[in-house]
């Protein structure tokens, strides 16, 4: 559709944006300033565009558009590095395996997407999964024990590439023979006496600290409860009659159970792919662009006061979101 279009182009449109001029953009790219007149004419034509106005003394001031090129143009070009980068690593035959991670409260179905994906570009690569915690799955990718892994935030760690994906609602799990699930959503004075299944707090303290201290917040005080290392685990506590549990939205149920949301409140279990800075597979940042294409994009919608790790750090610093209104829901990032 716009074969015209080479990345010739958004290198000599960057350029000229970033250095707010054509004679400093030819003298940084080594070419001759009516060469890239006639380039950025000729691209802002063909695509029916204006990127910037001429201002005096040569310079120029971006439009809504020259703002957006900026950003798109360095993703398209940091793209074509990596493509290239994986070619060459395919080549040379440095990824020869790959081996992936998952936490247990990750859409497998997710996972499973990434691993296919990896197949399609390199069908002999060997893609060898494992299961952990975050913070174990977190060490093995700092380690290179793993290449890149499936985990739920919150995660910081300075030597790792997050990537957050998506975030599904957090609802309440019960039976379908309880009294409550005759009603359409539960009210949080509902998980009053009746929320009595947690993933296992050792499993992340700092996820457990803050699922605390939000249902706090929401006149929820804690009481005698169960604990479970897996979501099958939490489902089996909450079909024996020990109590409500607290679980992804859309994890598949056991016929005797149901969900409901929450009313008042927007607590989500937010999912991210992290992989080392540095020593990464190069076919990585690749699967994880074809990845996020394929999700449905109102999945990753940032509410203003939502606690998103590693974005905002309420869990590390202590520090409590700006308060909203007390009829507004409250967003919530716990982790797996």
């Amino acid at each position: 559709m716009y074969e015209w279009a080479e990345l010739r182009h958004f290198k000599y449109l960057l350029t000229i944006l970033e250095r707010q001029g054509f004679r400093a953009a030819a003298e940084e790219l080594r070419t001759a300033q009516p060469n890239l007149s006639v380039q950025a004419r000729q691209f802002q034509e063909n695509a029916s565009v204006r990127l910037f106005r001429k201002m005096k003394g040569g310079r120029i001031r971006p439009t809504d558009a020259g703002v957006a090129f900026k950003v798109l143009a360095k993703f398209l070009l940091e793209t074509r590095d990596e493509v290239i980068d994986a070619l060459i690593a395919i080549e040379r035959g440095e990824v020869d395996s790959v081996r992936f991670g998952c936490t247990p409260l990750v859409d497998q179905g997710l996972f499973r997407t990434f691993c296919d994906l990896h197949k399609e570009i390199l069908p002999v690569c060997p893609v060898r999964p494992t299961h952990g915690d975050t913070a174990h799955l977190a060490e093995e990718v700092v380690s290179g024990t793993v290449d890149a892994a499936f985990v739920t935030l919150p995660l910081r760690h300075p030597d790792l590439r997050i990537e957050e994906l998506r975030r599904d609602r957090l609802v309440v799990c019960l039976r379908r023979d309880d009294p409550l699930a005759a009603k359409a959503s539960l009210q949080t004075a509902e998980l009053q006496g009746n929320l009595a299944v947690l993933y296992h707090p050792q499993r992340h303290p700092d996820a457990h600290a803050r699922l605390l201290e939000l249902l706090g917040d929401a006149g929820v005080q804690l009481e005698e409860h169960s604990c479970a290392s897996h979501p099958s685990e939490m489902q089996t506590l909450v079909k024996g009659g020990h109590g409500f549990a607290l679980i992804r939205e859309g994890t598949s149920l056991d016929g005797d159970l149901t969900t409901r949301p929450i009313s008042g409140v927007d607590w989500t279990v937010d999912t991210a792919l992290i992989y080392h800075k540095v020593r990464h597979p190069k076919t990585v940042p690749i699967l994880v662009k074809r990845l996020m294409k394929q999700l449905p994009q109102h999945g990753k919608e940032t509410a203003p006061n939502k606690v998103s790790i590693p974005v905002q750090t309420s869990i590390a610093t202590g520090k409590r979101p700006p308060q909203r209104a007390k009829d507004e829901p409250v967003q919530m990032t716990l982790i797996g």
